[in-house]
């Protein structure tokens, strides 16, 4: 498992990619729960958002799997579905606190100019460096350009936004 763990700390590094992971459904099923548990942990201690964080997760995780089996089914590439599902999932675990964290703080220090700037500039890295890794990887899954790898997680990311705001719409 720490061997796992070590991976996906190489792929959100851009060191490794999914080609690196082990293609079993046992490697995708464990990663998921792993992600899961994680930020579910991460976001029990410390609330990254209001209101209904675990149902947020919970279509977090099963649009992320529609995502990339769809996307590697137009693709032609289904066959690397688990390895990059994996790679995905394990990288953003890998993430999660940090970003959680980051989070928390942003809303814990919202009114103090001293901390809005530094953590704003903190956020913005960790997203760059989230939309680099998954870009990484799906580079290597998919065998297109960077450029059009980019463009993919980017649309992702505001699908699951979207998604999320149609499940969970904020307060009125």
């Amino acid at each position: 498992m720490t061997e796992l763990v070590r991976l996906y700390a190489q792929i959100a590094l851009l060191r490794r990619g999914p080609q690196d992971v082990p293609g079993s459904a046992l490697v995708l099923v464990a990663t998921v729960a792993g992600y899961f548990v994680v930020n579910f942990a991460v976001s029990l201690v410390l609330p990254p958002i209001e209101g209904a964080w675990a149902g947020r997760l919970a279509v977090d995780v099963v649009f992320m799997l529609v995502w990339y089996a769809a996307l590697l089914r137009l693709a032609g590439k289904p066959e690397r579905f688990v390895q990059t599902a994996s790679a995905v999932f394990g990288f953003q675990a890998v993430l999660a606190p940090l970003l959680v964290v980051t989070g928390w703080l942003m809303r814990r220090h919202d009114q103090d100019p001293a901390w809005q700037f530094p953590l704003a500039m903190l956020a913005v890295l960790l997203v760059v460096w989230l939309i680099a890794a998954n870009s990484h990887v799906l580079k290597a899954a998919l065998e297109w350009p960077l450029l059009a790898c980019i463009g993919l997680v980017l649309l992702q990311i505001v699908a699951a936004w979207l998604l999320t705001w149609v499940f969970f719409p904020p307060p009125a």
